[in-house]
């Protein structure tokens, strides 16, 4: 007679959690069916930019960002910036000024709940940077220690360079408040093609950053704050 109740019990307890989760998968599917999805642009600015123009006296430029809600998961993505920066290397000064583009896509890897239109993404870019550099002065080193360094002025500028590169994008984008985006992303880039002056190489490509010693790998980084513009709706 145990046996039979604790069966009993057993099925019973079964059926209650079969039942319960089929009243969860019916209560999702009635919250998901009918869910308004938004499309349009969204446009922001880069804020590490605007404050690195504050507190780095070498360095002044700026930089939009947008993207376009093509399909629910795949955004269309570009970047657009100028920048002007001095570094100051052991055996040369040099200051780089130019613009750069960047276009690509973003692929949202988060589900959001009801109403939510946050993201955690991964992408590519592909960008182009036209720029000058000018050598500003630079030391010639001498084998007699009692001459040491001799530093000469220069102002050598070299117009009409440009530069090439891939990028990899991960990064999140969340709301703050109606249609109001704060985000983050990091990129790992691959320059395809650059001009070199004939004196140096390009230390610091607008768009790049930095290229480590003329290399071909270089890291970036933006904080955007962006503002959503719905342009229309779809209805799953």
């Amino acid at each position: 007679m145990k046996h039979t109740l604790k069966s009993i019990f057993s099925i019973a307890l079964m059926l209650v959690s079969v039942t319960t989760l089929s009243a969860q998968e019916k209560a999702k599917d009635t919250l998901t069916q009918g869910r308004t999805e938004r499309y349009g642009i969204r446009v922001g600015l880069d804020l590490h930019r605007l404050a690195k123009n504050i507190y780095d006296k070498d360095y002044t430029g700026f930089e939009v960002v947008g993207d376009y809600r093509l399909t629910k998961k795949v955004y269309i993505a570009t970047e657009f910036g100028n920048e002007e920066k001095t570094v100051d290397e052991d055996q040369l000064n040099f200051t780089t000024n130019g613009t750069y583009l960047k276009l690509g896509f973003d692929y949202n890897t988060y589900t959001n709940w009801l109403d939510m239109e946050n993201m955690i993404y991964v992408g590519m870019r592909y960008g182009g940077s036209t720029f000058s550099q000018t050598l500003n002065n630079y030391s010639i080193y001498n084998t007699n220690p009692y001459f040491g360094e001799t530093t000469k002025d220069s102002g050598q500028k070299t117009d009409g360079l440009n530069a090439s590169w891939l990028e990899v994008v991960t990064g999140i984008k969340a709301e703050l408040v109606n249609n109001l985006y704060l985000g983050f992303s990091f990129r790992l880039n691959y320059m395809v093609h650059e001009t070199r002056p004939d004196n140096f190489d390009n230390l610091y490509i607008p768009g790049f950053n930095r290229t480590y010693e003329g290399g071909n790998f270089g890291v970036g980084f933006n904080y955007t704050l962006s503002y959503f513009i719905p342009l229309y709706k779809s209805t799953k």
